[in-house]
């Protein structure tokens, strides 16, 4: 069962990262065409949400993967003793 939700959360993370990403460049070329907003404003978005797109994602995927690690690790030392 918990294998099931470790994997069920490598793919809730993965279309949180592609959601994350299709907000950013979304609401990046919503600013640059607004009559209020204007193209270094969404270029300043688009950047810096695409910074925090990649820092949120590597975040969470280096979580899993110390879980990833961590559970090959026990696996080793249980099978030498």
């Amino acid at each position: 069962m918990r294998d099931f939700f470790i994997g069920a959360l490598d793919k809730l993370i993965t279309v949180i990262v592609i959601l994350m990403i299709i907000g950013v460049v979304g609401g990046a070329l919503f600013t640059m065409f607004s009559p209020m907003g204007g193209f270094l404003q969404g270029l300043g978005l688009l950047i810096f949400g695409g910074l925090y797109v990649i820092l949120m994602g590597g975040m969470m995927y280096l979580f899993l993967g110390i879980y990833h690690n961590t559970k090959r690790t026990a696996e080793i030392l249980e099978s030498r003793g």
